[in-house]
């Protein structure tokens, strides 16, 4: 009894924001019709083989979804393709700039023939305006929106090291037609969503980029905060790291008495708000660094808690597999893969019904059901094979 059992969504999708976007519709029960290349099929299937063979950026954005390969430049295919889209609620795409209008299937003339049609695009930069027809990555569109310029250290910057602008883009199309889907229930009729990685970047930048509104940007600050101290990593005796974090005044003197021993701290004028620990870092720094290196991160962390201030473990990848606190929670599962079943994480979020963790598909391997489900025969199919149709 998933909320969007129902509903299907045609997604001709590639690389990471559509796919990631379309497997958050698909986890909440919508039938996701992949659409893929033949052949190749959607280049991030070759991005690497870190899973069992298989690429680590696939695996993760493309569970509980059908593949159906398609040329929709041979016009057998664009027909094919057009008479899936008449049937679905939602069609989602991030070709490249203008492609998908050059095919015939742009919002205008899609929504012309299927009013009640969600019409989801997703671009580097939208359109109108002079980047429109920029191409765009993860790691350009985090160039252009400024979040370079607050990643890293003083010495370099850093791109984050996930693809967060294809993320941002994918989960804003995910809500955008989510509240779509809501406004069509009460009116009968579609939209059309042009959701851009570097909007979807902007709006992210959050804090510092109303920080730079009359002035400077924060400096960059590695992995403590570029305003708040003390927040960051700090070495413990064992050469273990702890991140710790004190918010507020009161967290502040309850860190100088019971963590630092040095309750007098809390007043002295260099440390007395945020904004003077944040001048006086670097002496501030050396006094909490000489305190967490007499004491193992086990003893740090101990004297954190009682406080209480706030802090948590470094962790490597490997160890977030095996986090407690995902385990207790009945987060990790299963899907099947073409190389055998994998470990995923399920959805954050929904806690009722069981997790949708069906499986990553083959390329292709749903052709044959899907294009019989349009009244196909076999050797309907069998000969559009034949030709590189499908």
């Amino acid at each position: 009894m998933r909320p969007l059992r129902g509903v299907t969504v045609v997604a001709l999708e590639q690389a990471i924001a559509a796919p990631y976007a379309s497997r958050q519709l698909a986890d909440l029960g919508a039938r996701v019709i992949k659409v893929e290349r033949p052949g190749t099929g959607d280049f991030a299937r070759a991005y690497d083989t870190r899973v069992r063979g298989l690429s680590s950026h696939f695996v993760w954005a493309n569970r509980n979804k059908e593949s159906l390969t398609l040329d929709f430049k041979d016009p057998r295919g664009l027909d094919l393709l057009r008479r899936l889209i008449a049937d679905a609620d939602v069609f989602l795409q991030n070709l490249a700039p203008g492609a998908a209008a050059r095919a015939g299937l742009g919002a205008r003339e899609l929504r012309a023939a299927h009013p009640e049609l969600i019409v989801c695009d997703i671009s580097g930069y939208g359109a109108p305006g002079p980047y429109a027809d920029r191409k765009a990555y993860d790691l350009l569109v985090q160039s252009e929106a400024g979040l370079l310029s607050v990643t890293g250290t003083p010495d370099g910057m850093a791109k984050a090291g996930i693809p967060v602008s294809d993320i941002a883009a994918g989960m804003y199309a995910y809500s955008s037609v989510l509240g779509a889907l809501l406004e069509r229930g009460r009116t009968g009729r579609g939209t059309h969503l042009d959701v851009s990685m570097l909007e979807a970047t902007a709006e992210w930048l959050g804090f510092p980029l109303y920080y730079a509104f009359e002035g400077g940007p924060p400096p960059r600050a590695g992995a403590s905060h570029a305003t708040i101290y003390p927040y960051g990593p700090f070495t413990a005796g064992d050469g273990k790291v702890v991140m710790t974090a004190v918010q507020n005044e009161r967290e502040w003197q309850g860190f100088c008495a019971g963590f630092l021993d040095r309750p007098e701290l809390a007043g002295h004028p260099h440390y007395a708000t945020n904004a003077d620990r944040d001048a006086h870092r670097e002496e501030l720094g050396g006094l909490i660094a000489a305190r967490f290196a007499e004491l193992t991160a086990a003893e740090a962390v101990e004297l954190l808690d009682a406080v209480p201030v706030a802090n948590a473990r470094v962790n490597t990848l490997a160890e977030v597999w095996d986090h407690p606190q995902l385990a207790a929670r009945g987060r990790l599962h299963e899907v099947p893969t073409p190389a055998g079943p994998v470990p995923a994480l399920a959805p954050p979020g929904p806690t009722g019904d069981a997790p949708r963790m069906e499986a990553v598909p083959a390329l292709g391997e749903h052709t044959r059901a899907v294009l019989g489900g349009l009244g196909l025969s076999e050797e309907d199919i069998d000969a559009l094979a034949a030709d590189g149709v499908v």
